[in-house]
């Protein structure tokens, strides 16, 4: 997309550097990074994007803005717009029962007590239903949490991480054997629902995940440089991934000369397996800014995108009253949520700067991003760094970039 003039498209181009200058003196010039890559657009048009640090701390290559990043959870909402393209087709819908597509969820139960591999179960109060998935609210658990015997069940059954060796069809098949944290419906927690709507999206469209993906979605958008893997031919643009210990030193979480990365899973996670850089995500932040369409390639009706973009929550409720887990890629107060994304219920409820319907997610090496119709804007951050927990980025480009705005 075009670059212009930040005051071309209402924003100050004096604030909008506060971005960089925060990001080099508090991050990488002390080392807490190797490097970060932001992107501002508003009105459809590119006016920041900046490329600061290195794609590696050791070999301290310049990162440049084609990098290609892990985007893990960014996954998500493109993992959730496969799904409702197949809603659009008519042959599901949202409220269908997971186990009349997905057999092995038929007799799931809610954990009441015991241990991997053996539970004692109660029936759950109602079935897991599609919109469950996609909302988080599935009784389904990520094994990272390390707070509950659901998810240490998790970890033993091999359920821990974006790539595994197990196929989507397997990956189901050992996550239906253990037990929901609670009934479907009664809270949201945070979990592997949106890897199970990858392979719904197999069952249903008749179509290997990937396929699809690349096929219907990535293709189309002009997202060249995304996918499940980093091919050869790119390899030097996969930056290193860190990881920040308690002693609150780096060390190399994901060589890129190494990485698993570099080859296709036999699982590809709809939860949190792509790769991507920030103008191939800036495609498809602006195809939902847009209503589904983007350059002529309508992938979702409006109608649609504003039934994933509002709040879906019971009685307009944040994440405050309904989560039940310790993690998430979003603040809980003053944050609902939709079909695949976060939902700002606005000012007066979160605290903090931004428009009612804004919404976004974020990825396990501290990528993020947002959306705000109100005032046309996309913000796409990456970096590589993880957890994503260890240092507020989100809320300090925020904060920083409405105060660029100027009309």
């Amino acid at each position: 997309m075009d670059r212009v003039k930040p005051e071309e498209v209402g924003l100050s181009s004096s604030r909008l550097a506060r971005i960089d200058d925060h990001l080099r003196d508090r991050y990488i010039e002390p080392g807490k990074i190797s490097g970060a890559l932001t992107l501002v657009a508003r009105r459809g048009q590119v006016a920041h994007c900046s490329a600061l640090g290195h794609m590696e701390i050791e070999a301290r290559r310049p990162l440049e803005d084609d990098a290609i990043f892990r985007i893990y959870s960014m996954t998500k909402p493109i993992t959730s717009v496969a799904v409702m393209m197949l809603y659009e087709k008519g042959l599901f819908q949202l409220r269908d029962p997971v186990h009349r597509y997905i057999p092995a969820f038929r007799n799931q139960g809610v954990f009441r007590m015991g241990s991997y591999p053996q539970f004692l179960t109660d029936p759950p109060s109602r079935p897991m239903r599609i919109k469950d998935l996609l909302m988080h609210t599935s009784g389904l658990t990520y094994g990272f949490m390390h707070s509950t015997n659901v998810d240490s069940a998790y970890r033993k059954a091999g359920l821990d991480g974006a790539r595994t060796d197990k196929t989507l069809e397997e990956m189901v098949e050992t996550l239906a054997g253990i037990p929901l944290e609670f009934s479907p419906g009664e809270a949201w927690n945070y979990s592997m629902a949106t890897d199970v709507l990858g392979y719904l999206v197999e069952v249903v469209s008749g179509r290997p995940f990937a396929d699809f993906m690349r096929e219907e979605i990535l293709e189309p958008l002009g997202m060249s440089d995304t996918g499940f893997f980093v091919p050869p031919e790119k390899q030097s643009r996969l930056p290193a991934c860190y990881e920040r210990r308690a002693n609150k030193k780096l060390v190399l979480q994901d060589d890129p000369d190494k990485s698993p990365y570099l080859k296709m899973p036999r699982g590809p996670s709809g939860g949190g397996g792509l790769v991507s850089t920030v103008h191939d995500y800036l495609r498809f932040c602006e195809m939902m800014r847009r209503g589904g369409e983007l350059d002529g390639t309508r992938l979702l009706s409006r109608k649609t995108v504003e039934l994933m973009t509002c709040n879906h929550l019971p009685d307009n409720r944040d994440l405050t009253q309904m989560a039940r887990g310790t993690f998430s890629e979003t603040p809980y107060e003053g944050v609902g949520f939709g079909l695949g994304f976060s939902i700002n219920l606005g000012a007066g409820r979160t605290g903090a700067t931004g428009s009612a319907g804004e919404y976004a997610w974020g990825g396990a090496a501290s990528t993020a991003f947002w959306i705000d119709p109100v005032e046309e804007l996309v913000v796409i951050f990456m970096t590589q760094l993880m957890p994503s927990a260890t240092y507020d980025f989100r809320a300090q480009l925020r904060a920083i970039t409405y105060g660029s705005i100027i009309d």
